[in-house]
Formats: structure tokens, sequence, C-alpha cells
């Protein structure tokens, strides 16, 4: 079974770019990638695909030294009279093993420009780190994560929903439906082996042993990252224990009420990072574009999914009747899910989202997510109550060039006024968090309507 993925729109648009070049897909593993590319290749007539985890695909690119002659052996082993580029996908999954075969793009690329040339991995950053003369300027990338909250509509056939979700602003009618089916996706998560079982119906009960042998495959992959033994100890310890920080941000020296230093945790950290599995979450501390993250402070934990994440906490069965998901696990469990809806967004570049600090004797404050759009830093806050009570966003708004926040939360679309104790006034737009994956279109909308030079 194979779903909707966003990232096809983009595999279209590259397979009719004539100034194609060799694409990589980059994500951690068990996002789809490879699912993805073998629903892709439907729009080919011949589709070689290679997986170099097994030793007879990797050799290709051992025994021999240019694009061509590689593509003759497989004609020959695939028993192909011929191989026309024009219409042929060539799949070189799992690149990473053979840091011979990532320098290779760029020999496809400049001698076979022809032929469609798509490579995925995890891990690439430590594989990267291998190759030699890796092909700068001769390879495109596109990132695939797990799949988000309209990728899970659809999955559900539940495309009358997404139609009404993209009239912006929200009808009413599907005001309670939309958050009812969030609600369902924030205690599964996006991972695409959980989200097939659940289509077919399994039901919730059963899926933690897929959640587990999830879990399980990245533990196993720890060997392949960590430089080192202590590393790989200091690794799994992470991965044993960093859920239970979600609601804070962490220091690296003794995490996890252990006895590593803090440089062991924090290469271990990033270890982490550059697979994608835990990530590390840095704040911003000024409201002028662009976010500079300042590494010299505490960071947030962000975690491949949530769902992973909901299911190593054990949260799950108290998911199951929420209505309000900001008060969910201290708070912190929203944020979460609302930074991963909004990573998905990306697709062909990759930053992290970052959070906002002040830190001052006075004035402590913290914005939840700060969002870069046309030049502008937008701050974000997740999070229900009262609007006088959001402190931090009114100092973030007090110094800010601008007159645009948001709060994402569970209650209806609205966009309202409000005054500064400085006098200073400011548009505030309360979204549904069940429409993060919408924020762009809704701020194009919020900024056009009204107009930053039409407050005081």
């Amino acid at each position: 079974m194979s779903f909707y993925r966003k990232q096809m729109s983009a595999l279209h648009a590259w397979k009719g770019d004539e100034n194609r070049k060799p694409l990589i897909l980059r994500g951690a593993r068990q996002v789809g990638k490879t699912t993805l590319v073998n629903s892709f290749a439907n729009n080919y007539s011949q589709y070689i695909a290679l997986n170099l985890e097994k030793k007879e695909d990797q050799s290709y690119f051992e025994k021999y030294s240019n694009p061509q002659s590689i593509l003759n052996a497989l004609s020959l082993d695939h028993r192909l009279k011929s191989i026309d580029h024009a219409t042929t996908l060539l799949f070189i999954d799992e690149i990473q093993e053979s840091p011979k075969a990532i320098a290779m793009l760029r020999y496809f690329y400049e001698e076979i420009p022809a032929l469609h040339v798509i490579a995925a991995g995890s891990l690439l950053e430590q594989a990267l780190a291998k190759v030699k003369s890796f092909p700068v300027g001769r390879v495109q990338h596109l990132y695939v994560f797990p799949m988000n909250f309209q990728e899970y509509l659809l999955a559900h056939k539940m495309d009358n929903l997404v139609q009404q979700l993209n009239n912006i602003p929200i009808d009413e009618s599907a005001y309670y439906v939309g958050l009812d089916w969030f609600h369902r996706y924030a205690l599964l998560g996006g991972m695409p082996e959980i989200i097939q079982l659940n289509v077919q119906g399994v039901p919730i009960s059963e899926l933690p042993k897929t959640y587990e042998g999830i879990w399980a495959s990245y533990i196993d992959d720890v060997p392949k990252y960590a430089k080192n033994d202590t590393e790989e100890k200091v690794i799994k310890h992470l991965m044993r224990t960093a859920p239970l920080y979600l609601d804070t941000r962490v220091t690296f020296q003794g995490f996890g009420k252990s006895n590593y230093r803090s440089r062991e945790v924090g290469e271990s950290f990033r270890a982490l990072d550059d697979a994608k599995i835990i990530q590390l979450i840095y704040p911003g501390t000024t409201v002028d574009f662009p976010i500079v993250a300042d590494y010299r402070k505490s960071p947030r934990l962000q975690f491949l999914d949530t769902g992973l994440l909901n299911h190593s906490l054990n949260i799950q069965s108290s998911l199951l009747e929420v209505e309000d998901l900001s008060t969910s696990y201290k708070g912190a469990l929203l944020p979460h899910l609302i930074t991963q809806e909004l990573i998905t967004l990306q697709e062909y570049t990759y930053s992290k989202p970052n959070f906002w600090v002040r830190q001052k004797k006075d004035a402590q404050a913290e914005v939840d997510i700060i969002y870069p759009y046309q030049g502008l830093i937008i701050p974000i806050e997740v999070k229900s109550g009262k609007v006088g009570k959001l402190k931090s966003l009114h100092q973030f708004m007090s110094a800010a060039p601008h007159p645009y926040a948001v709060r994402m939360y569970a209650g209806k679309f609205s966009i309202e006024t409000h005054q500064l104790s400085n006098g200073k006034q400011f548009y505030l737009m309360n979204l549904p968090y069940f429409l993060t994956t919408y924020l762009p279109v809704y701020l194009d909308y919020f900024i056009q309507k009204y107009p930053a030079n039409n407050v005081g």
C-alpha cells in the first residue's frame, strides 16, 4: 500500500526539468523514502533499483570506474536489451553505504545527463565525511519526513476534509471534524508503517510492538554513526532517557542522571541530530530578521516522530479522550508536534525551527516557536487561555519591528487587535492547531488583510 506524499509533486517537477540533476532523498530511516520512489517509478518504462546494503548491488560501484560501464553491467544483469536514458529511472537506495557511489553521482550528471537518477540514504552526514570529492553543484536534494496531518488525512481517504481545510479561513463546519482527526493523528504520529496499520484497521492496542520495532532499528544503527565504543554507549543512554526531558531545555553535563561529561553528551547528541532521530533545537534571542540560533544557550529536544515519543513516554492511553492537546504532558507535547509539522513543510533545503528567549534578571521570557516569513520573525505561542497570559509573547511584540503574532490553540480561527502596556498595538491570529501545515497561506491571508500601517 502506498500513500500520497507531498514530495511526489516535487519528483514530477524534477522529472520534467531539462536541467535535472541526480536527486538525493534525505531523511531518517523508515520515513518512506523507498516507498515513495517505488511509487514514482510507475512513470517510467524501465526501472532499475539497487540497494547498497546488498554487497552484490554495491559491487557495481566497486568494480566499475564510470557510469556507462555500470549501466552496461546493469543491462546485462537485468536482461535488458537496451537502456533508454530518457525513459529509465535508476534508483540507488542506501547510498550512504558506498562513498564511491556518492562520488559517482557527479559523473552520471556530467556523462549521462538524460538518465534519471535518484539516490536515497539515511545517516548521510556520516557518509559524506568519507567522500573525498562530494559532487557539489552536481546533485539536488529532497527531504522526506514522517507523514504530516494532511498526508495522514489523505491516507484515510478524507479528501473532502482536506479540500475544506484548503478554504482560507476555515469554515466552521470543518472545525470540529478537523480537530477530532488531528487528535487521532497526534496519538499515532506520522511513521508510514504505523499509519498503514491504522488504515488497515489494526487496533491501537496492537501497535506498541511496531513502535518498539522501529525504535529498535534505530538503536541497531548506532554503531554506524558512533565514532567509538564510548560514544555508542552514550548515544544508547540518550535514546533511553531523552524522552523524559521533553518539557525542559537540557544541559549536557551528567544528562539523564549519568556521569557522562558535557563533551561526550554533546557529541553524541550531535550524532543523533545528524541522523534526524533526536535533534537539538536552539533559541534565537533577537526579534530582527534573520533568525540566528544562539548555540551558547541550552537547547530543547525534538524527536523524529511524536507517535514514537508518545510510546516512549507511555502516554498514548491518556491521549485517547483528550479535548485540548495543549494540556498534555506538562504542555510540552503540542509544541513538539507543531514543530514536527512545520519541519515537514520543507523540501529542497532543511533548517531546524527555533524558539525565542530573553534572559534578564527581571524579565525571563520564552516563546514556543519563531517562524521566518517574508523578512519577518513571527512569534508563535502554543497554548490556550486568555490572551493576557501570553506574557512572553507580549515581550517579543513590544520589541518586534512588525505587528504580527500567532497563537496556536484548540479554539476557533480569529484575528484580534491588542494593545501592550507601552501603548503599541499588534495583531494576533488565533489559529486552530490542526492547521499548522497551512501556516504559510494563513500568514499570507493575515498580513494582506491587516496591513502593518493600519495599526498604531
